[in-house]
């Protein structure tokens, strides 16, 4: 994947550059356990100063999204790492290990390292039973100020998933899981960190879902023409602010950019008047095409409509199927 930078921004280049990486992250572009590109071959293809380049590094590391390896390099940080998923019995037949055999390597190494066969079968219960637990209830959680974030993932968790899915502010989150702790805790990699060392605390687990990598929206607004005006439409600011930047990044000011939530309408129609491609995600949608039924006779030409099909990423959710206990369909 490759960076654009533009250097007359009023954007800073390390805001750019930041945005860009945690992006190619969440879309899985750069998936668990990839050694990012080093700082100088950044610099040859951004034209950044290393130094510039380290210090997005050392924020990325910061925010808990990659881990620096002495003499290896930057990775993004395995979040599965610690507690390696095992592959389901009923898969026996796609070519995957002998699942006996890991078993048996399981219970060998525990043994190695000291515990008896009976301390042996109680830690392997005590996981089992507390992956059971998780796998009670799901609750969806980013800032209340990026509320919308949640909304946009539990709407696409919940025809997937037998269990309850809650969406909860992160501000709350502490005072429910007092209250329960039987369940997995849910956001994307851009607010993965506090919500880990949270659910730590409350003995329950937490998982980043993978985004969509939004390929053929990217591909068409490359091929705008420069002077075009592009709206932007979604429930979550969060998801609004990111675009912005990475937008920019890619285009610099050849295109009129202009983002809105469906709720405010002025802003909203400002947009639909302005605009000649409006991209927007699905809870958005209605409230778009409603606007632009009402405020026809308004608008010197109707926009060019574009709705995300989802906003999670179709792999993430047959492997959160998999971490909470769910057969695959």
């Amino acid at each position: 994947m490759r960076f654009h930078i533009q250097q007359e921004s009023d954007i800073p280049a390390s805001a750019q550059l930041y945005n860009q990486i945690c992006f190619a992250i969440a879309a899985r572009h750069y998936p668990p356990g990839h050694r990012l590109p080093s700082t100088r071959q950044l610099a040859m293809q951004t034209g950044l100063h290393r130094n510039t380049i380290s210090k997005v590094y050392r924020q990325l590391e910061t925010d808990g999204v990659v881990e620096a390896m002495a003499g290896s390099g930057i990775y993004v940080r395995d979040q599965q790492k610690p507690r390696e998923i095992k592959t389901p019995p009923h898969i026996r037949n796609r070519g995957t290990p002998d699942l006996d055999q890991e078993v048996r390597k399981c219970v060998d190494g525990l043994l190695n390292a000291g515990c008896t066969l009976q301390q042996t079968r109680e830690l392997l219960t005590r996981e089992i039973d507390w992956r059971l637990r998780c796998g009670a209830r799901v609750l969806v959680s980013t800032p209340r100020e990026d509320i919308g974030a949640s909304m946009l993932i539990a709407e696409e968790l919940e025809p997937h998933l037998d269990v309850p899915v809650e969406v909860v502010p992160m501000e709350e989150l502490e005072s429910i899981l007092e209250s329960s702790s039987n369940g997995t805790v849910v956001t994307s990699r851009y607010f993965l960190q506090p919500l880990e060392e949270l659910a730590k605390r409350h003995g329950v687990r937490a998982v980043a879902l993978d985004l969509n990598d939004f390929r053929q929206e990217l591909a068409m607004l490359k091929e705008l023409r420069p002077g075009s005006c592009v709206g932007l439409v979604s429930i979550s600011p969060g998801i609004l602010r990111a675009a912005e930047v990475i937008l920019h990044s890619m285009r610099g000011n050849e295109l009129l950019l202009m983002t809105a939530t469906p709720d405010v309408g002025s802003r909203l129609l400002a947009l639909l008047r302005a605009a000649s491609h409006v991209l927007c995600d699905r809870p958005s949608l209605p409230l778009v095409e409603q606007s632009l039924r009402q405020n026809r006779s308004q608008l010197i030409r109707m926009p060019q409509l574009h709705c995300a099909d989802s906003y999670l990423s179709t792999n993430t959710i047959e492997q959160l199927r998999k971490e909470i206990g769910l057969l695959s369909a």
